[in-house]
């Protein structure tokens, strides 16, 4: 299923920022700065990539795991729903 435009939008700028922070993390790291600004900043990737994941997640669920749900074989949506969200709590 494709993405819709909106949700795609959305996917590519958060994934825009987060690649600055990357870079930004990448030169924290070259300029030697303390350790805590540096985990600071990872915890602050980590929570951005969760907030594209939840945006992936919505559309999964609004769209894949929907239609499946309806179909002829609902079990088969529920072990993937089920697969797909033990690996996002992760």
């Amino acid at each position: 299923m494709a993405f819709p435009e909106e949700v795609k939008r959305q996917a590519v700028r958060r994934l825009d920022a987060i690649e600055g922070q990357i870079k930004g993390l990448k030169k924290m790291i070259l300029e030697d700065r303390y350790c805590i600004e540096v985990l600071t900043q990872i915890s602050s990737v980590h929570e951005a990539l969760r907030g594209v994941g939840k945006l992936v997640m919505r559309n999964y669920l609004e769209g894949c795991a929907t239609r499946i749900i309806r179909s002829d074989e609902p079990e088969k949506a529920y072990d993937e729903i089920m697969d797909v969200i033990y690996k996002f709590v992760k």
